[in-house]
């Protein structure tokens, strides 16, 4: 895997879990007191949806960079510990009940995690990962 799409991706998580943390933790607040109860409880969860899903991108992205780093063989990435663990599914329904930012948030956590899964999953084809442009093929393949 390339180290400068590994770095980006690593950049991009801890960016965004850094607005995810103070956002939850400021102005979500005061945007979360101002709804019902029953979506403040959907709220409190999405949040720790956010935070679930950035914090499995970032311990898979740390173990590849690990990999790279030659800390770790690679064949010691693939066993199911260190693969991306399994994300939280968002409700639908209460996203459109949710402030903006939080569904911005909540949407760039969905679409960060999609991402590295299909990284993950490549990682299931060694043949692919040989070759950079084979690699580019199999991503466009599986997104369609």
């Amino acid at each position: 895997m390339h180290r400068r799409l590994v770095d980006a991706l690593y950049v991009e998580a801890m960016v965004l879990a850094d607005e995810a943390r103070s956002y939850f933790d400021e102005a979500g607040r005061v945007e979360r007191e101002a709804l019902d109860p029953r979506t403040r409880v959907g709220f409190s969860c999405e949040s720790l949806k956010v935070t679930t899903r950035l914090m499995h991108v970032i311990a898979w992205l740390l173990t590849q960079r690990a990999v790279q780093a030659g800390e770790l063989r690679a064949s010691d990435a693939l066993d199911p510990d260190r693969r991306l663990g399994d994300a939280p599914v968002t409700d639908a329904g209460l996203l459109d009940l949710l402030p903006p930012r939080a569904r911005r948030l909540i949407e760039a956590s969905t679409d960060l995690y999609r991402r590295v899964a299909r990284l993950d999953q490549a990682q299931d084809q060694p043949s692919a990962m040989t070759s950079p442009a084979l690699s580019m093929q199999m991503t466009l393949a599986n997104a369609f």
